[in-house]
C-alpha cells in the first residue's frame, strides 16, 4: 500500500494585469506526516527561480473549500462555485492562486482513503520520534 499521494494540479497565478497565467503545481500527502499537505510550485513559476514548497495543515485545505480559512501564512477560501483561492504570503510578496476546487476535492479525498481524518494520531510513531530528538540532543 503506497504511504504517499502525488497529484498536479493546475494553477492559475493571479498577477496585477488582468491576465491569469497557469502554473503547475504539486499537491503532496505522505501518512507518515499525517497532519500535512505540501504544495510545489516549480523553479520557472517562481520569482526566486527556485522550486517553492509550502506545507500547511490538510484541515486547514479542508475547511477553506467551504469558508475563508488561516491568518497565516497560507489562507484558503472558495471562489465562486468551482474554484478555490490559496494565498501564500512570504516576506517577499504574496502569491495567489485558483485552483479547480474539485482537484482539491479529488485530493482530499485520496488523502482520507490512506490516512481517514481523525485517525491521523494512529500513524504517529512518538516513541520513534521521541527517540530521535534524544538521539540528536546528545
Amino acid at each position: 500500500m503506497s504511504i504517499v499521494i502525488e497529484q498536479p494540479v493546475e494553477a492559475r497565478l493571479v498577477a496585477a494585469a488582468p491576465r491569469m497565467s497557469t502554473i503547475p503545481a504539486m499537491l503532496h500527502y505522505d501518512r507518515r506526516d499525517p497532519y500535512a499537505v505540501r504544495m510545489t510550485f516549480p523553479a520557472p513559476a517562481t520569482l526566486e527561480g527556485v522550486e517553492v514548497c509550502w506545507t500547511f495543515s490538510r484541515e486547514l485545505l479542508a475547511a477553506g473549500l467551504h469558508a475563508p480559512q488561516g491568518h497565516g501564512d497560507v489562507r484558503v477560501r472558495p471562489y465562486g462555485y468551482d474554484r478555490t483561492v490559496m494565498e501564500f504570503h512570504a516576506p517577499e510578496g504574496t502569491a495567489v492562486v485558483h485552483v479547480m476546487t474539485g482537484e482539491l476535492r479529488r485530493f482530499l479525498r485520496a488523502t482520507g482513503e490512506l490516512v481517514p481524518v481523525g485517525l491521523e494520531y494512529l500513524q504517529l510513531d512518538l516513541d520513534h520520534d521521541l527517540a530521535q530528538l534524544m538521539r540528536d540532543a546528545c
